[in-house]
């Protein structure tokens, strides 16, 4: 551990001199590049310097314990030895951790797809209060939210929400949320009192860059028509939403959120990106693991990540097996303890794999 320690500390502090070298400040994608680099390197770089330092002390202090000492020095010094022990076990904890493989979309800003699924217009409410209670969590991190695309129902629901999330580390916070939300709860349309249960699909995707998805034009088929709202009626007669069919693969992206066919035309290519750019990723990782599911399968009640239970005010993450009986305040926005826990057991995962 310490030899790879020591070539990330030598490539940091190579870092830390080319951004003082004048031919890399005078070069702007050279400099947000090592900048970058740097930035990445940054948390893991102060680790080992405190971990170097606290086996130095160690060092010293055990030869201290060599030499002539009174009781009194000596018990300070075996103290002293204790404590700088458990700091060295867990500044080795927090390195492993580090240094385990990052998602290179950790970073990335994303993309998320909220379909009702099974359990018609109750599925299509229960579909916007995941959109509320994503959009609050944002909220709370100082995340920008931006609507994508959206169909309505007449009651307030949500057949499909699309919408991006931008700020720093959104995807390693909410990549954990693809798949199938249940709810169980009574619907404000049951005359008979009797809980029902509805599900919605949720698929989280690292927005892409140009860079990181290349389109051709000659590879997508651009169409416009007239956005519409609740019940199909049409929302303007001008042709300003815009649906984008990529040929190779056959995805389609729809967008009418905006007034103008250009802002459409935006939304739905940067969807697109992301969509290519999840499928190039799901495709790599097919090839170094068994055949998976897709992210959100297709929907139905057993293929399930969480479920909500209104009548007992309880969440359940089926994967880890965590329940919480907070149910208004998850549905509020505050995400962060089911989000630790499983990015806590991933990590788990991940230091088996590297044994």
């Amino acid at each position: 551990m310490l030899e790879r320690l020591n070539s990330i500390c030598e490539r940091y502090e190579e870092l830390s001199r080319l951004l003082c070298d004048p031919e890399v400040i005078g070069d702007p994608e050279r400099l947000r590049k090592v900048s970058k680099e740097q930035a990445d390197l940054e948390e893991i770089y102060r680790a080992a310097c405190e971990y170097r330092k606290v086996l130095d002390q160690l060092d010293e202090a055990r030869s201290m314990l060599e030499e002539k000492l009174d009781s009194e020095m000596r018990e300070w010094v075996r103290e002293e030895i204790d404590g700088l022990s458990g700091r060295k076990e867990q500044l080795e904890e927090r390195i492993r951790l580090l240094l385990l493989p990052k998602d290179p979309n950790d970073e990335k800003n994303v993309i998320v797809e909220i379909r009702a699924a099974a359990g018609g217009e109750e599925a299509a409410l229960f579909a916007a209060d995941l959109f509320r209670m994503y959009t609050r969590y944002a909220e709370r991190q100082g995340w920008k939210t931006e609507i994508m695309d959206l169909n309505s129902t007449g009651l307030g629901g949500f057949k499909e929400v699309i919408f991006s999330v931008q700020g720093r580390g959104a995807y390693s916070r909410l990549k954990f949320e693809s798949g199938a939300h249940r709810v169980q709860r009574v619907p404000a349309t049951e005359s008979g009192g009797r809980i029902h249960t509805s599900t919605a699909t949720v698929a989280v995707l690292p927005e892409a860059e140009e860079v990181d998805v290349e389109i051709n034009e000659k590879d997508i088929r651009i169409d416009t028509f007239c956005s519409s709202g609740p019940g199909g009626q049409s929302v303007n007669t001008t042709k300003s939403a815009v649906r984008i069919t990529h040929l190779p693969t056959g995805i389609v992206v729809s967008c009418q959120d905006e007034k103008s066919q250009i802002k459409n035309r935006e939304k739905a290519m940067r969807v697109l990106r992301a969509r290519l750019l999840d499928k190039k990723r799901r495709e790599e990782q097919a090839k170094v693991a068994d055949a998976r599911k897709s992210q959100v399968g297709t929907g139905d009640r057993s293929e399930r990540i969480r479920t909500y239970n209104f009548p007992q005010s309880r969440v359940t993450d089926h994967r880890i097996g965590l329940t919480l009986h907070k149910l208004d305040l998850v549905l509020g926005g505050e995400l962060d303890e089911i989000i630790d826990a499983l990015t806590m057991n991933e990590q788990a995962e991940l230091l088996k794999q590297a044994e």
